[in-house]
């Protein structure tokens, strides 16, 4: 079961965390399970978390504290020619509940994804309590994964992030 505590932290760190959405140069500070909790120096040290999947899918999840809102990455060879800086529509389901979006076409280490920013703390802590996540552009699925742990690898990275200043 997840965390009945975690609404309060996440709400805290989304307007209280910073992290960038490009960067490479990451070190590591935890791991959750599959979830890796990163520091990347290039931006003020904001921390996020990572997680690569046997189906190629590499996902992040961070928080930007300038613009108070967080961000997930998903990237997979599934997504095709993504176009970087380029608008697509996302849906996603998190155990059954639906999310629309818009994302922006990104290249991470020669892997083609997107860019997807959110302001709404239901569906942080939705995703953080939810046990499967799907992701379609275009009503075509691209990417499930599994979000075992996810719930603690975020409360992890709320706090590699307080002890960064």
């Amino acid at each position: 079961m997840k965390s009945v505590m975690l609404s309060a932290v996440l709400a805290t760190a989304c307007c209280a965390s910073g992290a960038a959405v490009m960067a490479q140069d990451l070190e590591s500070y935890a791991t959750v399970g599959v979830w890796e909790v990163l520091i990347d120096p290039t931006i003020g040290n904001g921390c996020l978390i990572n997680a690569e999947f046997e189906d190629g899918s590499d996902v992040r999840i961070g928080f930007d504290r300038a613009a108070g809102t967080g961000y997930l990455m998903a990237m997979n060879a599934a997504w095709g020619e993504i176009v970087v800086d380029q608008d697509y529509p996302i849906s996603f389901d998190l155990d059954g509940t639906s999310y629309d979006g818009v994302a922006k076409g990104v290249v991470l280490d020669d892997l083609p994804g997107v860019d997807i920013p959110f302001d709404s703390i239901e569906f942080l802590t939705g995703l953080a309590a939810s046990n499967t996540m799907t992701l379609s552009s275009n009503g075509t699925e691209v990417m499930k994964i599994d979000l075992t742990d996810s719930d603690k690898a975020l409360v992890s990275a709320i706090e590699c992030q307080d002890k960064q200043g």
